[in-house]
């Protein structure tokens, strides 16, 4: 989905040495798989190797590292001294990408860092826009300055939170966070087990819940300042989220080369994805916290996916959920506006009629109101906006 709706390059994690545990990673064979899908697309991919590996994985690294290389992997995303030098010995070919968990936030860091062999810092999500003007300034130019512009906020620097390791045992910096701090919170004496105290008028509150990044209206600014590519959170979230957000950001991207100003439906676009409240993160200040609730807000569902189409709209497509002839639908494309339209007639796969598409990754076929590629969506707006 990323792929196919704009993305220059895609990053994934392996069965070891990621922050990807609570997902299911590529294992060897897939990723040469992606590897192949995603030159053939004519984009890159990048694995993660950003876990701070312990003693007894190092001896693993090595062969890890030269299998990457060899099978044609683009670049590393590393946060760890010791696996930048490791990757310059036994994966010399491939690009070295400097993680957001190592806490990039100033033009002296960076430069050591390619003195190196980094060939990109993402930075820390908590450096300004100035920041970056001035990081851009003082580094040289073949550094790529990459940031994130759309996902989670994490309650810690940088992501080195010890919370959730010390409540579950889950460690963060190995990709296993329980994301305690969206959790809701009371006060306890340590003399009255059992008593919650309210910590708001309310109740108990969500003390360390942060809002989501979305920068969508702000990428002339941020291309201005320096940054050479734009990153998307993409850990725990759905095919239909990378697809969305892929797209409003590609169209965005491309309407600011272009001179103008993004069309105000690639923003609304991100409201159509399952997200907390949004904010500007830490570009222009203090962001604040968002300590109502910790809930996610989704008001769209996938009613289902194109597998083919014709000239004429006639197309195949495979259910996701429930929909029913004479539903209000929209059509998602790579290479055009949303469509709304009604659901008219609708066949099974041996061309029975149907007034409902009640059955699970059942073949549907029906018109649709211009032609789609494969992975094109069809989606429906919820009755009443999903909170979770």
């Amino acid at each position: 989905m990323a792929l196919h709706y704009g993305a220059d390059a895609v990053y994934l994690a392996g069965r070891e040495f990621g922050m990807r545990s609570s997902s299911v990673s590529f294992d060897d064979k897939s990723l040469i798989t992606a590897v192949e899908e995603t030159h053939a697309k004519g984009a890159k991919l990048y694995v993660t190797c950003n876990t701070l590996p312990r003693e007894d994985e190092l001896a693993r690294l090595p062969d890890y590292l030269a299998f990457l290389q060899d099978v044609g992997v683009d670049a590393l995303i590393i946060a760890d001294l010791g696996v930048m030098k490791l990757a310059g010995r036994y994966a010399p070919r491939l690009e070295r990408h400097v993680s957001t968990q190592l806490g990039v936030i100033n033009s002296a860091t960076a430069n050591v860092l390619y003195d190196m062999g980094a060939d990109t810092v993402v930075l820390a999500r908590e450096t300004p826009l100035e920041d970056i003007r001035r990081i851009r300034a003082e580094t040289p130019k073949e550094l790529r300055i990459e940031c994130f512009v759309h996902g989670a906020m994490c309650v810690s620097f940088s992501g080195r939170c010890l919370l959730s390791n010390y409540l579950t045992g889950r460690d963060a910096n190995r990709g296993q966070c329980a994301q305690p701090c969206r959790w809701k919170y009371h006060l306890v004496e340590e003399k009255r087990p059992g008593e919650y105290f309210e910590i708001s008028e309310d109740g108990g509150t969500y003390i360390m819940n942060s809002r989501d990044l979305r920068m969508i209206e702000h990428l002339d600014e941020l291309i201005e300042a320096g940054v050479g590519s734009f990153k998307i959170e993409g850990r725990t979230k759905s095919a239909y989220y990378a697809g969305v957000i892929t797209n409003a950001y590609r169209h965005a991207i491309n309407a600011v080369l272009r001179g103008e100003k993004p069309d105000p439906v690639w923003i609304e676009e991100t409201e159509k994805v399952r997200h907390r409240p949004y904010s500007t993160g830490f570009f222009y200040g203090y962001p604040g916290q968002h300590v109502a609730a910790s809930s996610y807000t989704s008001t769209y569902e996938v009613a289902a996916v194109v597998e083919s189409c014709g000239a004429d709209g006639s197309a195949v497509l495979t259910q996701r959920n429930r929909f029913s002839r004479g539903d209000e639908l929209e059509l998602l494309t790579n290479d055009g506006y949303p469509v709304p339209f009604i659901a008219g007639e609708m066949f099974d796969a041996e061309d029975n009629p149907l007034e409902c598409a009640r059955c699970a990754v059942m073949t549907i076929k029906m018109k649709l109101p211009r032609t789609a590629a494969q992975l094109s969506i069809v989606r429906k707006k919820r009755d009443e906006p999903q909170i979770s």
